[in-house]
């Protein structure tokens, strides 16, 4: 018996494709068979076809996030004011470990949800708050059930590791990712694909040793999975941690670097020598103090940068406003640079396209997804943002990537992945919000009660 595949035609949005050879079409469509892009461009016939009216609206790839702490999205705001080391001492040291497994479910699915409603349809959880074996099966889980693509990288909460933790690295591997091959290749396309594939979210030199990275980097190559660590961070810098891992053999293109802020121009360089990728986060980076954003000395170096959230706790989860704090950040850099010199600022070196590249095809690319996502090519899998501009903070389209960096959650029309709808007409599909929001409210108040951070009370 022959299968009925299912065919869902985008009609008449303005196309952001973020593939150079397509480029943008001011009025075009894209046509969707399986959960897979098979064509785009202007009035393609698609007769059958579920059609979505997408007149008035831009249409895009789906968002990519290379570093978010889902975690911690039942404690959002509490860590607005803090600083690197407060952020160490009171997330990490003092929350962290009262973490039970199903805080980190409600959070996990919260924060993924909040993901989706925001453009995000792919998101690295820097999961680093394995305080049991449980709180890996928990986190799992809630990425499965979120319905988003997703990179579970399991992490330590604190150097050294707990005895158990390369064992059960092991084991959530066997148990869950059976199917991910060497490569961190997700399975087969379409509706049956993996969502959810596995990295290792290691301290990096950093925070924990250079001897525990290199297990760390060993461990994930051994189970054909990705590492991703942070570098760069504030003083910690001066540890010459890239110069370290190159000494010991370690750099490859299996790496994830996060923030880079403090590394030389010559451990910029290690990384893009090695392939490695690049993972920054200005917001969160110029408000704790890990340095200023690398992203001109990055590209300078011949490494294209990915964008995250980072910290949901201490900034908001929206990688619109990540985008333009990435622009205003090297921008205000360059410009303080040529009036230090006496001179009137030239050309903007980054661009607005630029970041929008960074927040798809980059992140894609950052997370060996660029062959399956990251733009609107015929064979990726249709995993798709629908902007609508009828609103006060839009209006017009004028200067069309420059409407995608201005825009935020509020513009997000629809969202799908892998050809699935997970939004329509501004509503989350699928999942109960108001009852979730109560667990969400539960966990709150257990984490933070008797702490000098306790709930407000109305």
């Amino acid at each position: 018996m022959t299968a009925i595949s299912h065919e869902l035609l985008i009609s008449g949005g303005t196309v952001l494709t973020v593939d150079p050879e397509l480029g943008d079409l001011p009025r075009g469509d894209v046509l969707v068979r399986d959960g897979l892009i098979v064509a785009v461009g202007p009035d393609i016939p698609a007769t059958g076809a579920e059609v979505v009216d997408a007149t008035g609206m831009i249409v895009l790839p789906g968002l990519v996030d290379t570093h978010r702490h889902l975690w911690q999205s039942a404690v959002r705001q509490i860590a607005a004011d803090w600083t690197l080391g407060q952020y160490a001492e009171r997330m990490l040291g003092t929350l962290g470990p009262r973490f039970t497994a199903e805080d980190v479910y409600i959070a996990d699915l919260m924060g993924a949800l909040e993901c989706l409603n925001g453009g995000v349809t792919t998101v690295l959880d820097w999961s680093h708050i394995m305080n049991t074996p449980e709180h890996a099966d928990a986190a799992v889980a809630a990425l499965n059930d979120s319905g988003m693509r997703a990179v579970f990288a399991y992490g330590a909460p604190g150097s050294p590791a707990a005895d158990w933790y390369a064992a059960d690295l092991a084991r959530v591997a066997t148990t869950y990712f059976a199917a991910q091959d060497a490569a961190g290749s997700p399975g087969s396309p379409g509706t049956s694909e993996q969502l959810v594939t596995l990295a290792l979210a290691s301290l990096g030199p950093e925070f924990s040793s250079l001897a525990e990275t290199a297990r760390d980097v060993r461990l994930a190559r051994e189970l054909g999975i990705p590492t991703s660590l942070h570098v760069g961070a504030g003083p910690l810098g001066q540890k010459r941690a890239v110069t370290g891992m190159a000494k010991e053999g370690l750099l490859g293109p299996d790496i994830v670097y996060v923030h880079c802020n403090t590394c030389t121009d010559d451990e910029l360089r290690f990384i893009a020598d090695s392939g490695g990728h690049v993972s920054i986060s200005p917001r969160v980076e110029m408000q704790m103090g890990h340095g200023y954003p690398a992203t001109g000395r990055l590209i300078a170096a011949g490494i294209r940068p990915s964008l995250s959230v980072d910290v949901v706790s201490g900034v908001g989860g929206s990688l619109f406003a990540e985008m333009r704090g990435t622009l205003e950040a090297e921008r205000g850099w360059q410009n303080h640079q040529a009036l230090s010199r006496g001179e009137w600022p030239g050309e903007l070196a980054l661009t607005t396209r630029d970041v929008v590249r960074m927040a798809t095809l980059e992140g894609a690319r950052t997370l060996g997804m660029a062959d399956r996502i990251g733009s609107l090519t015929p064979g990726k899998r249709a995993d798709i943002l629908l902007l609508t501009v009828d609103t006060p903070s839009l209006g017009l389209v004028n200067h069309l990537p420059a409407a995608v960096t201005l825009s935020d959650s509020e513009n997000v029309h629809s969202v799908y992945v892998a050809g699935r709808p997970v939004k329509r007409a501004g509503k989350l599909l699928d999942h109960d919000l108001g009852a979730l929001q109560e667990r969400l409210r539960t966990s709150r108040d257990r984490l933070l009660t008797g702490t000098l951070w306790a709930p407000p009370t109305a």
